[in-house]
């Protein structure tokens, strides 16, 4: 995953304050005259795409996926509506994007035929899994097992926590998906997995679909369908100790904890000794959504620079995630592109989506091995594919590339063929075929709704605390007496 997913529900909303609400302001089913989506003689299918993450001009991995699946579907011609429980700053074209809460959630999804989510949002919104609209769940990020890097540090309760809230979201996004789509087919084979050990992969989805691609199927991380082309020179000659001829090897996305972006700086300390003009950027340390907190691995990071002398003459951080259309000049001002990761579960079924931009903007790419672009990258002869954690070799394949001028234009060329794959237009196929003729599971008839799993007690306790202190300071004391009542009211009802 390039980053990470937000572990909140959508804002100000834990499962049981969305039920309430949702069931407060029941909208009833669709109209009778609705048409059937994908029947005979229908319109195109309206689609409504969901996310936690922010909208604006600097966006992370699923914003951007999402914008992306948006303004495709709209170019075929499908109504579509971009809703973020997050801020939302921006506009598409052909599509809208809108903040959404969560008493409004229900109407916008009733008012469609097709919903996609991706995230913490099935188990926290139970009504999903009565809803008669097509769900399609987006399951390129398996934050199941990025939970155990991302709450590494915490107390071992907090851990089986967050875990837990986890399992119950995929175990809610299984029970009710008529679609799932993930990254690669790695990723496919994880999910093939939970599917079938939760008993959605039976006779009846056999039967329609030996091959089950009608229940899940590969639907990539994309590149822009536009070719990169640059427009100015934001990093070399601009940034101070960068001169215009410096070679730049970029990291192109956030630093997180499942990454070992430690072995490139320890490199570069090498690859100095030859080149002394390297120079590396970091593209981006602090996230564009505030939910997400800043991890341990990026004060490392500054602190191994410091450490060998090498922060503001040899490495460089951008402290701000740059405007997605923006990042083509960043992207195109450096000589390789670098991404680097530690040993670990995440690896194995990881997508990275900072190599998409790579292959797009002609970048030779270095990179660890152990996941699926490791192997591309090997196979295709896109640049170098090292050990985890061997910086001498991580050391060895950039001082190639920046020295051997035939490689590197060698490395260009078959990065620039394999790019030619990836556009998102092609690895939003099998989605975009869905929606045009958008359908239930075969088995839908016989699916039964999720077991919410409950909380820890003490996961629980801490959340109903956080709720209380946000009612406190929005309505006083009153207003946590009146939300008292009104959930003993609805337990008696």
């Amino acid at each position: 995953m390039s980053t990470p997913s937000t572990t909140r529900a959508p804002a100000d909303a834990d499962a049981t304050e969305a039920t309430e609400a949702t069931e407060a302001t029941d909208r009833g089913p669709l109209p009778e005259d609705a048409p059937e989506p994908g029947g005979a003689g229908s319109a195109m299918a309206r689609v409504v795409v969901v996310t936690l993450d922010t909208i604006r001009e600097r966006m992370a991995g699923p914003a951007i996926r999402a914008w992306e699946i948006s303004a495709h579907l709209a170019d075929r011609g499908h109504p579509v509506r971009l809703l973020t429980f997050a801020v939302c700053e921006r506009q598409g074209e052909g599509f809208t994007a809108a903040h959404v809460d969560v008493s409004g959630f229900r109407a916008e999804v009733e008012a469609c035929d097709v919903v996609i989510i991706q995230g913490y949002i099935a188990a926290t919104f139970p009504w999903l899994q009565e809803v008669a609209q097509c769900v399609v769940i987006d399951l390129y990020d398996p934050f199941h097992l990025e939970s155990l890097e991302v709450e590494k540090y915490q107390p071992a309760e907090q851990r089986h926590a967050a875990l837990a809230r986890a399992l119950t979201e995929l175990n809610a996004q299984v029970s009710r998906g008529d679609f799932f789509v993930c990254a690669s087919d790695k990723q496919r084979d994880l999910w093939l997995g939970h599917l079938a050990a939760s008993g959605r992969i039976n006779p009846v989805t056999y039967d329609a679909d030996p091959s089950l691609r009608s229940l899940i199927d590969v639907v990539p991380f994309g590149t822009s369908d536009l070719p990169a082309a640059q427009t100015r020179h934001p990093i070399k000659g601009t940034i101070e100790g960068i001169g215009p001829e410096d070679p730049v090897i970029i990291w192109g996305g956030g630093v997180y904890n499942w990454f070992d972006p430690l072995s490139v700086v320890r490199a570069v300390d090498v690859v100095r000794r030859s080149v002394p003009e390297v120079r590396l950027f970091f593209l981006g340390m602090k996230h564009p959504n505030p939910d997400v907190p800043e991890m341990d691995m990026t004060t490392r990071t500054r602190q191994e620079s410091d450490r060998l002398g090498l922060t503001g003459s040899h490495v460089f951080f951008h402290e701000d995630w740059v405007v997605y259309e923006d990042r083509v000049n960043y992207l195109m001002d450096a000589d390789i592109g670098v991404s680097t990761h530690f040993e670990h579960i995440e690896t194995a079924f990881s997508f990275r989506t900072r190599i998409l931009d790579y292959l797009w903007a002609g970048l030779p790419i270095v990179c660890s091995a152990g996941d699926s672009f490791g192997d591309l990258v090997e196979a295709r002869d896109l640049g170098a594919c090292v050990p985890v954690e061997d910086v001498e070799a991580l050391a060895g394949a950039l001082t190639r590339i920046l020295t051997d001028p035939e490689l590197a234009g060698r490395c260009r060329d078959n990065v620039r063929r394999t790019a030619a794959q990836f556009p998102w237009s092609t690895t939003l196929g099998p989605l975009l075929d869905y929606c045009a003729a958008p359908r239930r599971a075969a088995d839908h008839a016989q699916l039964t709704p999720a077991v919410t799993r409950p909380l820890p007690l003490m996961a629980a306790v801490r959340r109903d605390l956080r709720a209380t202190v946000r009612v406190v300071r929005s309505t006083g004391l009153r207003g946590v007496v009146g939300k008292i009542r009104w959930r003993l009211a609805g337990r008696l009802r």
